[in-house]
């Protein structure tokens, strides 16, 4: 600790502990001293020839006399701790040593205050460059005073102790004390007001300004830190005087955040439900009918934007579905419920926007977001994009009955990340997007008519001209088989054990089980009537017996 004080300031040290030579003097006569006198007398001796070189030093080497001053004493102070709580000296002499820390302590509470005073306009009149290495000086004399204040207190206690009270010296540090202690609140609460502001205002500012801010930032929490560190030590003083520290209390929690024992007071306790009640009714009464009219305001955006969503809706609907367009089902939901979806994305930031919220951190966060989330749901947006895929190439639409991702039956619904496919003894399957993409889909229901191939065998015993025409008139008078494009019926295997026809009518894609139920059912109906066999496969086994010869 490096210490700022004035030659006049020392010279009325040096004077003060000049007095103590009388002490010295009056202590070389006795016969024999005790260790205490002993070492006090040393102390003394010590803090003269200090003195005495003060006088005559500068620059570093006076600062280093000054630092040693204070330590000794610090170390004068603790011996006649001592001497007051066990003895060791007389009450005169204890009395006389107590008298000259008094003069002391006042000289050096009238200096520091002034020096404080002085060196605060400093800083504030100083560029923001050059505050920090001032406040560096100034938080050494803030804790210097402090310290000076715990010498008082100490010094009214002892003279308690001795039965000696000063209750002028306890009033007068009692007034200081609570003095000093409106100032320090004062300064943390304006310090800690200009820290929220600074906070805030580095949140919306640009680039280009944030380093001087930043700067201003340091500034403000070191002196915020002063202030706090110097009204918390005085308040131990002030319980100890009597006074009402409990607002102080509250204060420097508020501001610190840290618990601690003082926090069980049933008044400090009181003091901050107190401030945080008024707090918030202040708060409320201020801006409660500001935020009422923009949640007003929020809830009319919200309302105008359901509205055009439906619109939204309806038109996309409309304009989707045109036959010119030529869009399938799958597409159409989509793009209608992505400009619903859009309209009210629209709309909700809108409203964010009206009540005061700044959309660009929200912005940057979904970003951010997103990049996040998309590295841990990777297969998701694969089923993602395959969806896309599927939707502006269309291999199959809501409706069709389809082969695709191992599972057959027909398409129930579809998303971007998963379809549904309905099977046909009524099971609900959901296959990823990417699965259906990646394999090989095959729709059944996707052309408007198709071509039912049936095989029908006769023997070859039976009479193929007749057979040829039972299966063109079965397949000409079935009311569902298309004429264009014509049906065909022709001998296509001599097989091992049939002549095989194959009979491929033209059906409408609906109609195709039916057709083919049908015409199955009545080629075997008809062959019956016209004594056409249908054969079937068939062995005859042949068994030779084999006569055993004499040996």
């Amino acid at each position: 600790m490096s210490f700022i004080f004035s030659k006049p300031f020392f010279l009325t040290l040096v004077i003060s502990f000049f007095s103590l030579s009388a002490f010295a003097e009056q202590a070389t006569d006795a016969p024999q001293l005790s260790k205490t006198e002993l070492a006090i007398q040393s102390i003394n001796q010590d803090i003269v020839d200090l003195s005495q070189s003060l006088a005559s030093s500068t620059g570093d080497e006076r600062d280093a006399i000054q630092l040693q001053l204070f330590q000794k004493n610090e170390e004068l102070r603790t011996k006649l701790a001592s001497a007051v709580s066990h003895g060791g000296l007389t009450e005169a002499a204890l009395l006389k040593q107590i008298s000259i820390q008094k003069r002391y302590a006042s000289g050096a509470t009238e200096y520091l205050d002034a020096k404080i005073k002085e060196l605060s306009l400093q800083i504030d009149s100083a560029k923001p460059e050059d505050k920090l290495a001032l406040l560096n000086h100034y938080r050494e004399l803030q804790q210097y005073l402090d310290s000076i204040y715990q010498s008082n207190w100490q010094n009214v206690t002892w003279l308690k102790k001795l039965d000696k009270p000063d209750e002028k010296l306890e009033e007068a540090l009692r007034e200081s004390t609570n003095i000093r202690l409106r100032l320090l609140s004062a300064s943390v609460e304006y310090f800690n007001q200009q820290l929220e502001f600074t906070t805030t205002q580095l949140a919306t500012s640009p680039e280009s300004e944030k380093a001087s801010i930043q700067l201003n930032q340091l500034i403000i929490k070191q002196r915020l830190d002063i202030a706090t560190n110097s009204m918390r030590d005085l308040i131990t003083i002030g319980d100890h005087l009597g006074l009402s520290t409990s607002e102080y209390k509250r204060l420097a929690f508020e501001v610190t955040g840290n618990i601690t024992h003082d926090l069980l007071n049933t008044q400090v306790i009181l003091a901050i439900i107190t401030t945080w009640s008024r707090n918030a009714f202040d708060w409320i009464v201020d801006n409660a009918p500001q935020h009422l009219f923009q949640l007003m305001v929020f809830a009319f955006i919200l309302l105008i934007a359901k509205g055009l969503a439906g619109v939204a809706r309806k038109l996309v609907t409309r304009t989707v579905s045109s036959k010119n367009l030529k869009m399938s089902q799958l597409m159409q939901d989509f793009f209608v419920s992505m400009s619903g979806k859009a309209v009210w994305v629209i709309g909700i930031m809108v409203g964010l926007s009206q009540i005061g919220l700044n959309l660009a951190p929200i912005l940057t966060g979904f970003g951010i977001a997103g990049v996040i989330i998309g590295f841990a749901l990777q297969d998701t947006l694969s089923n993602f994009a395959a969806g896309m895929m599927l939707l502006i190439y269309r291999p199959f639409d809501v409706g069709d009955f389809v082969y695709a991702g191992g599972v057959d039956g027909k398409v129930s619904h579809m998303s971007l990340v998963n379809t549904t496919i309905r099977t046909f003894d009524n099971q609900i399957i959901i296959v990823p997007n990417s699965k259906i993409w990646g394999d090989v889909i095959k729709n059944v229901t996707h052309e408007r008519i198709r071509r039912v191939d049936m095989v029908f065998g006769i023997g070859y015993s039976d009479d193929l001209l007749l057979a040829e025409s039972v299966l063109e008139d079965i397949i000409v008078s079935h009311p569902m088989v298309l004429r264009t494009p014509e049906p065909m019926i022709k001998v296509h295997t001599l097989n091992t054990s049939s002549i095989d026809f194959i009979v491929r009518p033209w059906v409408k894609t609906e109609d195709y089980w039916d057709v083919y139920w049908d015409v199955t059912k009545e080629v075997k109906l008809r062959f019956d009537r016209e004594g056409l066999s249908i054969p079937f496969p068939q062995q005859d086994v042949h068994l030779h017996m084999v006569e055993k010869k004499d040996a």
